[in-house]
């Protein structure tokens, strides 16, 4: 039924910090990349970051490096998202996906199942 779910969102203001968890329901978890996302009002879905299995690498968009920190840890069937700095274009809905390949997550293919979001507000 439901595969992965976030959490962690909420409204702060600009240079706050949040820290995004998506927790997976099923052990294969750790066996495949995660890759965080997210869609702002009026804007189409886009790739914030991405993780391989064992998170030895990671990827990130260019708006977000040096600001946003993806981690894993496998033992707990979740991976994270660490938000720092924020700036009000952050605002969007976070979403988490777990993808068949690392190389294919940045480009938003092959991505086998979809968390329902967290909102991530951020006020001037």
């Amino acid at each position: 039924q439901v595969i992965l779910v976030e959490s962690g969102g909420g409204l702060v203001q600009a240079g706050g910090s949040l820290r995004l968890s998506c927790v997976g329901s099923i052990p294969p978890f750790k066996d495949f990349p995660v890759g965080w996302f997210r869609q702002a009002p009026g804007k189409e879905r886009e790739f914030v970051a991405v993780i391989s299995w064992d998170g030895a690498n990671t990827f990130y968009q260019d708006s977000v490096k040096g600001r946003f920190t993806i981690s894993r840890d496998n033992a707990k069937i979740t991976a994270y998202l660490q938000l720092d700095n924020l700036k009000p274009e952050d605002t969007a809905v976070y979403s988490c996906g777990l993808g068949e390949s690392y190389a294919l997550i940045p480009r938003g293919e092959k991505i086998a199942y979809w968390g329902q979001g967290t909102q991530v507000t951020v006020s001037s």
